[in-house]
């Protein structure tokens, strides 16, 4: 199984739709296996976007990110890290699918709704920034084997 850090940006907070993706990565099969409501500091907000540091979007990023209250959560699944950005859609919302959340919910490119780890190794970084170990639930799902179980083709 593979885990991958979500991060509910404050436009998704402020326009109610937090619900609404939860249930499409819920529906899909995945599971949720830590989730809190936050706020971002300026420092955790540094940690997670340090990559970006010195390039034009970086500044109104880290005001954007900070200016209300997230929801990060940990989705876990087979290849939940593909799974989970191709849902999200590409970053511009205007040249989102329909279907994807950014191409069902978004428009912008800076209000892009949420943010999903591109990689296992972002995964594990971003997660660790957000969630303590002792903050991620380990549980079962019984409807798993009827979600995501490979079945022998013989």
């Amino acid at each position: 199984m593979q885990r991958t850090l979500v991060i509910l940006k404050p436009d998704a907070v402020q326009r109610r739709l937090v619900g609404r993706i939860i249930e499409r990565f819920e529906a899909k099969g995945l599971k949720i296996v830590a989730m809190k409501l936050m706020q971002v500091t300026p420092e955790l907000a540094e940690r997670h976007y340090g990559e970006h540091k010195g390039k034009p979007f970086y500044e109104p990023l880290l005001k954007f990110i900070t200016s209300g209250p997230v929801v990060p959560m940990i989705i876990e699944g087979p290849e939940a890290i593909g799974v989970v950005r191709a849902m999200l859609g590409p970053t511009h919302g205007a040249e989102a699918a329909a279907g994807t959340v950014r191409g069902d919910f978004g428009m912008s490119n800076r209000y892009n709704l949420t943010h999903g780890s591109d990689s296992p190794e972002s995964a594990a970084r971003e997660i660790a920034l957000f969630f303590d170990d002792d903050e991620i639930v380990d549980y079962r799902l019984d409807d798993a084997r009827w979600v995501s179980e490979l079945i022998d083709p013989r």
